[in-house]
C-alpha cells in the first residue's frame, strides 16, 4: 500500500537560497526517493528568521514542525530520526512547533502573515489564506469610502516619509483627469533593509491586491512597480505573479469580473539610490535621468507623465488589503499615538539574530535588539545603532529604551524611515561612520541642487581635516555650518538628511573625531 506523501516547506527566497536552501531541496527529494518515503516539497517565501535559514518545516498532525538551520549534509540524519514520518523531534536541529518559535510568537504579523506559509505563486493558496478579501470588499464600495477606510486606519507611508496614505489618496481622487496612475516604489536602497524584497518574493499577490485597491480608490487604471535592479529574484517572482493574475482575471479589463479595469507594468530600476525619492523615480519611469523635481506640484496632482499619481511604498500598499478586509478599526487597534498598525523592523549589522520582525508600534528598540536580536554577533557591548537607513541618526546604547514610534524618534532628532536597524558594537569608529554618510551622499547625489552636490563633497574633506588634527575646533564648527546649509537648502531628503548621522556622531561620540580616533581594546 502506497504511503501518503509528507508535506515539507522550504523557502526559495534569495537569502535562504544563498545559505543553501536549493541544495537542501535536492537532498530532501533524493533521500526520500532512495528510502521510498514520498514527500511533497512546497517552496515558500522566508519568514525572515535569517539565523535559522534554511528553515525546513514539516507538516504533522500537531502542526508544522521546524528544523534549522539545515544543510544538505544534515538530510540523511534527519530522515534517520524519522523526518519522513513526521517525527525527528529529538534531532539536534529540531526547533519544535513553528508557531511557538520565540522569534515568531511575539510578532503581530499582518503584512507578512503569508510569508513562509505558502507557495508565493499559488493563487489557490493565496485565496485560501484570506487573499482577495480586501479587493472583494473594495469592489463593493465607492471610491470615497475606500479612501476613508485607509484614512481612518491611520496608515502612514512605510517608505520613510511616514506621510498619511489616506491624505495622498484623497488628493489624487479629488484631482480630475482622464488618466491617473498608481506607482509602487520598490527601489529599496537603504542599507540594512530588505522588507520589500521579502514581501515581493514571499507574497507578491498582496502587493498586486493593494495596488488594484489603490487604483479603484483614486480612479487609476494603470499601475507601475519600479523595482530595484539588484533584486533579480524578486523581479522573476513578481513577473510570474503578474502573468498568473492576468490569467486568473484579477488584472486586466475587468478586475475579478467587475467591469473595472486595472493593469500593472513591472519596470526595473537602474541602480541609483536617488530613484528611491518619489519624483526622481517618476523621472526615471518616464525614461529620463532620475533627478529630483521641484514641489509643488505634488505627484498626487501632477505626477507620472503629468497625470495625478499615487506613489506608495511596497509595504504601504501591501497593508491595504488587510484594512479593507478586516476594517480600519482593526488595523488602527495596533500601535501607539499617531503610529498605527504594524511596522516591519529589519534587524541587521553586528547582531546575533538578524532578520525581519513585524510588530505593532510601541515596542522599544532595546527589546528588539537585545531580547529578540540577542545582542551583538561579536558578543561585545552595543555602542551605536542607526535607525532609518544611511540617512538616519545614530543612537547610543543608553537611548535604546525609546519606543518604535515616528514621533518619539523624531523628538530625539532621529527617524524610523523604512524600519531598518543597524547595530554596531564597541569597536566601531563613529568618525569613520560620519565620513561614510557624507561620502554616500556625494556618490548618490543626483547633482541638481548645490547644497547636496557640493556640500557633501566638502563635508568629506572637512571630516578628513578634523580627523587629521587640522584645526579641529574650527573645522568642527565649519562642519556644523555645512550641515545646517544642507538641511535647509537641499531639494530632497538625500541632501537634507545626510547631515543627521554626521550631527549625531558629533554630538554623541565626539571622542571619535580626535586625530587619534578612539579604539576599543
Amino acid at each position: 500500500m502506497s504511503r501518503a506523501p509528507r508535506t515539507f516547506y522550504l523557502p526559495a527566497e534569495a537569502t535562504a537560497r544563498a545559505l543553501g536552501a536549493d541544495a537542501v531541496a535536492q537532498a530532501l527529494l533524493a533521500e526520500s526517493a532512495r528510502r521510498g518515503e514520498p514527500v511533497e516539497l512546497v517552496r515558500t517565501g522566508s519568514r525572515g528568521l535569517f539565523w535559522l535559514e534554511p528553515l525546513l518545516e514539516v507538516q504533522t498532525p500537531a502542526g508544522r514542525m521546524a528544523y534549522g538551520p539545515v544543510q544538505a549534509a544534515d538530510v540523511p540524519a534527519l530522515f534517520d530520526a524519522g523526518l519522513g514520518q513526521g517525527a525527528g523531534t529529538e534531532h539536534a536541529l529540531a526547533l519544535g512547533p513553528v508557531a511557538e518559535l520565540p522569534a515568531l510568537r511575539h510578532q503581530q504579523r499582518l503584512t507578512f502573515a503569508r510569508c513562509g506559509e505558502i507557495d508565493p505563486l499559488d493563487l489557490r493558496a493565496y485565496a485560501a489564506t484570506g487573499g482577495w478579501r480586501g479587493l472583494d470588499a473594495a469592489l463593493g464600495l465607492a471610491p470615497e469610502a475606500m479612501v476613508e477606510a485607509v484614512t481612518a486606519s491611520g496608515l502612514r507611508g512605510r517608505g520613510g516619509a511616514a506621510f498619511p496614505a489616506g491624505i495622498k489618496w484623497r488628493t489624487c481622487l479629488q484631482t480630475a483627469a482622464p488618466q491617473k496612475y498608481v506607482v509602487c516604489n520598490a527601489d529599496e536602497g537603504d542599507s540594512g533593509t530588505f522588507a520589500d524584497r521579502l514581501l515581493i518574493e514571499g507574497d507578491p499577490f498582496a502587493l498586486i491586491e493593494g495596488m488594484i485597491i489603490a487604483g479603484l480608490a483614486v480612479g487609476a487604471t494603470q499601475g507601475y512597480v519600479y523595482l530595484r535592479s539588484e533584486y533579480p529574484q524578486a523581479h522573476r517572482t513578481f513577473a510570474q505573479a503578474l502573468r498568473a493574475a492576468h490569467e486568473a482575471g484579477v488584472l486586466g479589463d475587468s478586475v475579478r469580473g467587475s467591469g473595472k479595469a486595472f493593469d500593472i507594468t513591472l519596470r526595473r530600476g537602474a541602480g541609483s539610490y536617488i530613484c528611491g525619492e518619489e519624483t526622481s523615480l517618476l523621472d526615471s519611469l518616464e525614461g529620463k535621468r532620475g533627478q529630483v523635481r521641484f514641489k509643488p506640484p505634488l505627484p498626487a496632482i501632477s505626477g507620472l507623465f503629468g497625470a495625478p499619481t499615487v506613489i506608495n511604498n511596497v509595504l504601504t500598499l501591501a497593508a491595504v488589503p488587510h484594512i479593507l478586509a478586516d476594517g480600519a478599526t482593526h488595523y488602527a487597534g495596533f500601535g501607539m499615538g499617531r503610529s498605527r498598525g504594524t511596522i516591519a523592523l529589519q534587524l541587521a549589522g553586528n547582531v546575533k539574530r538578524g532578520g525581519l520582525y513585524e510588530v505593532a508600534f510601541g515596542v522599544s528598540l532595546r527589546e528588539v535588539i537585545e531580547d529578540w536580536g540577542g545582542g551583538t554577533a561579536s558578543g561585545r557591548p552595543v555602542r551605536a545603532v542607526q535607525v532609518g537607513g544611511p540617512l538616519g541618526a545614530y543612537l547610543r546604547a543608553d537611548q535604546l529604551d525609546v519606543p518604535v514610534d515616528y514621533e518619539a524618534l523624531a523628538a530625539m532628532q532621529a527617524m524610523l524611515g523604512h524600519g531598518g536597524i543597524v547595530v554596531f558594537d564597541d569597536t566601531v569608529d563613529m568618525g569613520e561612520q560620519a565620513r561614510f554618510a557624507m561620502a554616500f551622499c556625494a556618490h548618490e547625489s543626483c547633482g541638481k541642487c548645490t547644497p547636496c552636490r557640493i556640500g557633501s563633497t566638502r563635508g568629506v574633506e572637512v571630516i578628513d581635516r578634523i580627523r587629521a588634527g587640522d584645526q579641529p575646533q574650527h573645522n568642527i564648527a565649519l562642519l556644523r555650518d555645512l550641515c545646517d546649509t544642507m538641511v535647509e537648502g537641499s531639494l530632497c531628503a538625500l541632501g537634507g538628511m545626510a547631515p543627521f548621522p554626521v550631527r549625531s556622531a558629533l554630538d554623541l561620540f565626539p571622542e571619535d573625531f580626535a586625530a587619534a580616533p578612539r579604539r576599543a581594546a
